[in-house]
């Protein structure tokens, strides 16, 4: 009797044993993240007043500074540490540091949050990118680019120096290249309007390298990964390679007149995108020189690269958002997450996204919502300023300290 007892409760141990393992199994499987990255803020500006709003997604809080104008275009940096801020209508750009300095497997916080000394006054700068250690704006008032080192950033008086590249005035944009070359767009004066046609590159001197040997229709919007660079183009997405040679992928057949007036890098994938409002967002090869669907819509809003490169978030008229897995071209998640918005609306919500949540901007409300990518049931709101008009994400996806 006693025998069987002791038989019996080593039975359920055991069982009892297994059980507790398969528990633990279950818990440490894709945990829903229940919080952003301790390292990541997101930086969202007013369409009518000069607030700035550091949102800190963690503690669901917002500090408040004074910019120098309303209404500019928001930008990070390659690293995450710093944000932009361009005002072309006031040939003004500013910088913003959230003291985040990222050293691969850990990051440390180099004082407070505040805007650097560093100061850029180009002629109309419009279009920014950052590579490396260098911030780059392009003017479209006199077709300059603008440069500064992140070391300036808190110089007293420090301003972005000039490089000029010999160019007229034109609505363009640059690349940098790995090797320290610039690819930048120039006017022949072939189309009508502002739009360049060609692409040169140039050193840092602004010394033309490789004349342009391909000349388009139009050009606007454009990538690079460092090793090629990408132009939307009218006629073709426009190659340009540092070594000079260029060459055009064509559009899919159904494209028209159509074309991709927005190209975006997804570093993580290792990918290119193109948009274009007319079609939807593909995906472009650059080896294979073919351009494949990833979404076809005329009513998207937008589509954005999340913060790590990995994903491509399309936000629709109807208030639905599509997560899409880049490396695999597959659709991830979708939802309705906002309320509908008119196609017609002269202010439109804007969206971001990390790895763990979407944030976008609701204007008539004065929020910031944050939405687990996990589950769009989830939603956190935000008041920043009256009318939100960008936001920006900036830090390091990690949590790891000293």
């Amino acid at each position: 009797m006693k025998r069987s007892l002791l038989k019996s409760l080593l039975a359920l141990s055991v069982i009892s044993g297994l059980a507790a393992c398969d528990n633990d199994k279950e818990e440490t499987v894709s945990p829903v993240a229940e919080s952003e990255y301790k390292f990541i803020r997101i930086l969202v500006n007013d369409e009518n007043t000069t607030q700035l709003s550091l949102v800190d997604p963690v503690k669901l809080s917002t500090e408040s500074f004074t910019a120098s104008f309303a209404k500019s275009a928001l930008y990070s940096t390659q690293a995450g540490r710093f944000g932009a801020l361009v005002n072309g209508t006031n040939n003004n750009v500013q910088f913003f540091d959230t003291g985040f300095e990222g050293h691969g497997d850990h990051v440390d916080v180099k004082g407070t949050p505040k805007f650097g000394a560093l100061t850029g006054n180009g002629n109309r700068p419009t279009h920014f990118k950052s590579k490396g250690d260098e911030v780059i704006a392009f003017n479209d008032g006199d077709g300059t680019l603008s440069v500064a080192k992140e070391a300036d950033m808190h110089t007293t008086g420090a301003k972005m120096t000039t490089i000029n590249a010999g160019n007229v005035a034109h609505h363009g944009a640059m690349t940098k290249f790995d090797n320290g070359t610039y690819a930048i767009t120039e006017k022949d004066g072939s189309v009508a309007g502002t739009l360049p046609e060609r692409v040169k590159i140039i050193d840092a001197a602004g010394k033309t390298l490789f004349a342009s040997t391909l000349q388009t229709k139009g050009l606007h919007g454009n990538a690079s990964d460092g090793k090629v660079s990408l132009f939307g183009s009218s006629s073709g997405i426009l190659v340009v390679q540092p070594t000079g040679a260029q060459s055009l992928i064509p559009h899919p057949a159904n494209f028209g007149t159509a074309w991709f007036g927005s190209i975006y890098e997804a570093k993580g994938a290792g990918k290119f995108v193109g948009y274009t409002a007319a079609m939807g967002a593909y995906l472009i090869d650059v080896t294979a020189k073919a351009v494949t669907p990833i979404v076809e819509s005329t009513d998207l809003i937008q589509v954005k690269i999340d913060y790590a490169g990995n994903n491509l978030i399309a936000l629709f008229h109807n208030g639905e958002v599509r997560l899409y897995d880049l490396a695999t071209n597959t659709l991830k998640k979708g939802g309705s997450v906002v309320g509908a918005v008119a196609k017609d609306a002269t202010q439109k919500p804007q969206i971001e996204a990390t790895s763990r949540f979407l944030y976008i901007t609701q204007p008539a409300a004065g929020e910031l919502w944050q939405v687990s990518t996990e589950d769009f049931g989830k939603v956190n709101k935000i008041k920043v300023s009256s009318v939100p008009y960008r936001l920006a994400v900036l830090g390091i996806e990690s949590d790891e300290s000293h």
